[in-house]
């Protein structure tokens, strides 16, 4: 009673009718607008999972899961199970929802990580066979073909034949009494072929009268002729109807057979197009999946920037004021929230915007709030809202209050007394409408009660000794709206930890009341009450700069993060660059070096060419010369030479930040003096440099007698592995000299060269480049075992 009375005061049933206008079908949308709440966790962390699932599916699938062709059958079904005949369209539509519902179950198996949905419509029996079947005996508009039998089809050319005679027959009687007749044309008038006479001409067209005009100018005659082909075409509908009858029989039989598989294929695709709706909604809220936590261990309800979702929308449909969110991180200990402030401040919309994060999360809805959600799940939640701000309701009065508050606990008592308080309480101005000191009593043994029995309790309230309950009892928070006393209007801002003050009197002297009455006033309220509302006016005004400064350091560090953001954009394009630059150096340098073997080439064939000469010998290594020259890279730049510090010279010392006066030369050791100022020193070599920024010269020791190098012992025989082996089978030469170049300088040992036999050219090649390689000191050819003359093992040394 008290659940169902929570959802009316929450006006549950506006949000569901907001989702219901997301669904996709009929049925979706019934379901959506009488949603059921789930009793368990379990059941809710499904739906949350299944909306998770979907969100994602709909990012990936353009436009989106289709539910084309998805029809609420669920009556077509009940008749075809009591032997009713079902018609062409409810035929047809059953065909639909089965072909509906195998596009939907291909949409999600073509997907992955879908691992709830996949299992919501691994049992999914759409019955092709059964579609295909309807699709042949009625068409697209829901009328028996001729093709669903031979006897219908026998009838139906029968019909053809006797409409055409029919037809045949009128058109020679107008020709022939044309004078008689009123139009020439042929009308049917029921199941009867007839033709417009003219009434004082019906006797030149004997035949039954069917029809009169308005006006009775014109009669509506079937010639007797015609009338014994009628009465075959009468005879031969209702034959037709007969079949027809028939073969929807045939069909609805096959569709009764199959009952429970086609209402478990409705309930799967009503459940898919819910999940869609929350899906949709979720997004259109801008909301974020919530995470149920536990209390119990220290996990903090995180509620950021929290949205009441009917005002939302509200805002978005009928151009409402901005939301304005609240934040709502309640401590685990915290079992009771007091929130105090002027009217019309926002305390009732917080109540209710908890309320119904609390339902959409059961429900498996996300929540218009910034990631992270987190929040527990409440068993129960109950509400004793009354709504001031609405038209068309009376305020509550205090035994309305106490009768629905008594429901509340009754609803708490009747849990388990082993399971924990899983209740969410929503009291708007609790112990209002009767005397305040005894309003205010009765406030603070309930919310004291609620403290024990519910998980949370949120309340309103104007009692200003609700306030001191948190500094007795650290189960108690206070929380405050804020109000801008220069505007005389509420923000509906949230203030946590600092209770509201009272605020009659400011706004009653800005309003025009007179000065004395406002200052009587305050002489009644006393100098404490006043003192109490001065501190709070100061907790205020500290808790606004320490947001200002928050809100300057928010900013500080979101425009570190872009800068940051900036250079490692501009770093990582450096990067790339340098690492194209490299590559195209190498390039360039692999093809100089090609070149230049080939130069190198000709000038060899043109010595062989011949009987060479000195003359021509002199020509190739002239040519020789300026292909080194042209291809040659160009030497680094000399090291500038040091300088050595000598007496009388100025010198700086880096470490020390001076300039200093050479006093002595540097000696054996490095070590000279320096004087600057009244102070003299002795600096290393090392330490100083001139007053360019030139480095000293190192001080060349002489070299020490040589000392005999004992040999090394013998290396062990090295052997042969993936690592030392180069094969350059099928390889040009000069594409084999670079990858055999490459080995060689990461080679430690023995090279293992695998060229093969072939025509002999690659190992004459390698031959070659070995001979001439700086870093190999001989090669040989392998054992015959090891690959014998195809192979070379060159030493690196």
């Amino acid at each position: 009673m008290i659940q169902s009375e929570t959802l009316e005061l929450l006006e549950w049933h506006r949000l569901c009718q907001h989702l219901s206008t997301f669904a996709a079908t009929k049925l979706g949308a019934i379901v959506a607008r009488n949603l059921p709440i789930p009793s368990t966790q379990a059941e809710s962390e499904q739906l949350l999972a299944q909306t998770k699932e979907v969100y994602q599916l709909e990012s990936h699938l353009s436009p989106g899961l289709s539910f084309e062709g998805i029809q609420d059958i669920g009556d077509s079904l009940e008749r075809a199970e009591l032997q009713g005949i079902l018609s062409g369209e409810e035929l047809l539509n059953i065909a639909t929802t089965l072909s509906g519902a195998r596009n939907l179950r291909r949409s999600i198996d073509n997907q992955e990580d879908l691992p709830i949905l996949s299992e919501l419509v691994a049992d999914l029996r759409t019955y092709p066979e059964l579609e295909q079947e309807i699709h042949r005996c009625i068409d697209e508009r829901a009328q028996v073909t001729d093709r669903a039998s031979q006897k219908l089809g026998e009838i139906r050319e029968e019909l053809r034949r006797l409409r055409s005679q029919i037809t045949q027959k009128l058109q020679n009687i107008i020709q022939v009494k044309s004078n008689a007749l009123q139009e020439l044309i042929i009308t049917q008038r029921g199941d009867r072929f007839v033709i417009p006479v003219k009434a004082q001409q019906k006797d030149a067209i004997p035949g039954i009268v069917h029809d009169t005009s308005t006006s009775g100018a014109t009669l509506y005659i079937e010639p007797n002729s015609i009338v014994p082909m009628g009465n075959q075409l009468r005879q031969a509908l209702k034959r037709e109807q007969v079949e027809e009858e028939a073969i929807r029989r045939v069909l609805t039989e096959q569709v009764a057979a199959v009952k429970p598989d086609l209402e478990r294929l409705l309930a799967i695709v009503t459940t898919l197009d819910l999940a869609t709706a929350r899906a949709r909604y979720s997004y259109w809220l801008g909301a974020n999946p919530p995470r149920f936590i536990q209390r119990e261990a220290q996990e903090i309800i995180t509620l950021r920037q929290l949205r009441h979702p009917l005002l939302i929308w509200q805002q978005q449909h009928e151009q409402g004021h901005s939301v304005v969110p609240v934040d709502l991180l309640i401590s685990p200990h915290i079992r009771v929230v007091t929130i105090t402030g002027p009217n019309t401040g926002g305390k009732t919309v917080t109540l209710k915007t908890l309320g119904l994060a609390a339902l959409m999360a059961k429900v498996g809805l996300f929540v218009p709030a910034r990631e992270p959600v987190e929040m527990p799940w409440f068993g129960q939640i109950l509400a004793d809202i009354g709504d001031e701000q609405s038209l068309q309701q009376s305020l509550s009065t205090f035994s309305g209050h106490i009768r629905r508050i008594s429901r509340i606990l009754n609803a708490i008592s009747e849990q388990t007394r082993d399971e924990l308080p899983d209740s969410l309480v929503l009291l708007d101005e609790v112990g209002a409408g009767t005397d305040p000191a005894e309003g205010s009593a009765l406030a603070i043994a309930l919310l004291q009660y609620l403290a024990e029995h519910s998980q949370l309790t949120i309340a309103t309230t104007h009692f200003g000794e609700l306030k001191a309950l948190k500094y007795d009892d650290a189960r108690f928070e206070n929380a405050s709206v804020e109000f801008n006393e220069t505007t005389l209007s509420p923000t509906y801002r949230l203030l946590w930890g600092i209770p509201g003050r009272s605020n009659a009197l400011a706004i009653a002297l800005r309003l025009g009341l007179k000065p004395e009455v406002v200052e009587a006033a305050k002489t009644q309220v006393g100098e404490a009450t006043d003192e109490v509302n001065q501190v709070i006016a100061g907790l205020e005004a500290q808790r606004r700069s320490q947001e200002t400064k928050a809100a300057e350091a928010q900013e500080l560090l979101r425009q570190a993060e872009k800068l940051y953001k900036e250079v490692s954009t501009k770093a990582a394009a450096l990067q790339e660059r340098e690492q194209a630059l490299r590559a195209s150096q190498e390039i360039a340098v692999q093809q100089a070096i090609n070149q230049a073997k080939g130069e190198i080439a000709q000038v060899i064939r043109r010595l062989q060419q011949g009987t060479p000469t000195a003359q021509d010998a002199q020509q190739a290594t002239n040519a020789l010369n300026q292909i080194a020259q042209k291809h040659q890279p160009a030497p680094p730049p000399k090291p500038k030479p040091g300088f050595m510090p000598k007496v009388g010279d100025r010198i700086r010392i880096p470490k020390l930040g001076q300039t200093a006066e050479v006093l002595t030369a540097p000696d054996a050791d490095g070590e000279l003096t320096v004087r600057f100022g009244i102070m003299k020193m002795n600096v290393k070599l090392q330490d100083v440099e001139s007053l360019d920024g030139q480095k000293p010269e190192p001080i060349a020791k002489p070299k020490a007698a040589p000392t005999p190098v004992t040999p090394p012992p013998t290396p062990a025989p090295a052997i042969r592995t993936s690592k030392n082996t180069v094969d350059l089978r099928g390889k040009r030469v000069a594409d084999a000299e670079y990858i055999l170049d490459k080995a060689i300088s990461e080679a430690t040992g023995p090279l293992w060269i695998i060229h093969g036999h072939g025509t002999g050219k690659l190992r004459q090649g390698v031959h070659a480049f070995l001979q001439q390689h700086p870093r190999i000191s001989h090669y040989e050819g392998a054992e015959q075992a090891d690959g014998g003359s195809g192979v070379t093992i060159a030493h690196v040394q």
